[in-house]
């Protein structure tokens, strides 16, 4: 029942704090603090400045969040072909 209550946003990430936190600057603007949730964590997928991210975020407290999904982006081809 409360998971119904969380709001889903997404956004860039713009600051890699210590303590596996990030600073994430929303598609509206806003800036919120985020960790990594529990599968992206279990998983080891390595979140750096500029990726795109999904979170969720509680009704109560809009300033903090947790990834659920990081977005990927091509970078080019990979290093020797």
């Amino acid at each position: 029942m409360a998971k119904e209550e969380l709001i889903e946003m997404q956004g860039a990430v713009t600051e890699v704090l210590p303590d596996s936190r990030y600073r994430v600057t929303l598609e509206n603007g806003h800036e919120v603090i985020a960790y990594s949730g529990g599968k992206v964590r279990k998983n080891h997928i390595r979140i750096i400045l500029g990726d795109k991210v999904s979170l969720e975020m509680s009704p109560y407290d809009l300033t903090k969040g947790r990834i659920t999904f990081r977005h990927l982006e091509r970078r080019g081809p990979p290093p020797g072909r």
